[in-house]
């Protein structure tokens, strides 16, 4: 199969998320030398890229379309945590020859991802090399609103939206490499399906002052948010809600959960996440008033 050809498989498995057909921010989408977009009037646009690479970022052998799946909303991710609207993707993968129909069926777990998060594929690369994807990923939010690490006030409550140490669980007692699609326990779900809550993303807006995502394990990329803001946190171990298996430390330095930590004054949001601690003066996280080091995953 020829690279064309190869691509106009991979664009078979997208579909308009929307239903709607072509959206109308989209003014050129794959098959030209770049994409065109233009965001909603009176809005401002959230950019982010990742880098996945065979068994550092994902099992090389576990099957594409639960690589792709987790690729993409790992990616969009970072989206909800800025409380940003996902609309568009661009991605570039890098395969070995002969590996023409893995692609297509990675391309399906991404475009079922995408279909999920109402996201559309507008443009990518193929190139030959060991396996890595890249995926680019932009969102929108009304101008001033998107939220950011800088932010958090002191006596803000510390919320987290969902159970945390999941995949952190999965990674060190399973053989995920071996996990087979539509037959996923509670804990292969939790590392191969992540589900960013863009649900929140309106009242993020409204009510919350600082926010991030759960990637790299809670206490690292909590310290980057209080690091940003210039304040402590104070955390209660007991309030940490545990995915099913996990245990306090899976949740605290663990990855690859995808859930976000944001920070509140207000009552109505507070409800809407789990509230497992508060923003203090000073620097650095506590547990249970005692300090604890920001340890979590290393990319180096």
């Amino acid at each position: 199969m020829d690279e064309f050809a190869l691509i106009k498989r991979i664009l078979a498995e997208f579909r308009d998320p929307s239903g709607d057909g072509h959206p109308a921010w989209l003014g050129l989408g794959p098959g030209d030398d770049a994409a065109v977009t233009t965001p909603p009037p009176g809005h401002e646009l959230a950019s982010s890229i990742d880098s996945f690479l065979a068994d550092v970022h994902f099992p090389g052998q576990a099957a594409p379309e639960l690589i792709g799946y987790r690729c993409m909303m790992a990616s969009l991710s970072d989206l909800a945590a800025m409380a940003a609207t996902p609309a568009w993707a661009l991605a570039a993968l890098c395969l070995p020859e002969g590996r023409e129909e893995w692609a297509v069926r990675l391309s399906r777990g991404m475009a079922e991802a995408a279909r999920a998060a109402r996201v559309q594929l507008v443009g990518g690369n193929l190139a030959a090399g060991p396996v890595a994807l890249t995926l680019s990923v932009h969102g929108w939010a009304p101008s001033g609103s998107l939220l950011a690490r800088k932010g958090a006030r002191l006596g803000d409550a510390i919320c987290v939206s969902g159970p945390l140490g999941g995949a952190a669980r999965a990674l060190k007692s399973l053989d995920l490499a071996n996990s087979i699609p539509g037959q996923l326990s509670d804990l292969e779900r939790c590392y191969w399906r992540p589900q960013p809550p863009f649900e929140l993303s309106a009242e993020l807006r409204r009510h919350a002052n600082a926010g991030i995502d759960v990637s790299d394990g809670l206490l690292q990329d909590l310290n980057h948010l209080c690091m940003a803001s210039g304040v402590g946190a104070q955390l209660h171990g007991g309030a940490i809600p545990l995915a099913p298996g996990a245990n306090l430390e899976d949740a605290l330095s663990g990855s690859d959960d995808y859930a976000l930590a944001f920070t509140t004054g207000k009552g109505a949001l507070r409800r809407r996440g789990v509230v497992i601690g508060e923003i203090v003066a000073g620097k650095g996280l506590q547990l249970d008033g005692k300090p604890i080091d920001p340890e979590g995953f290393q990319h180096f």
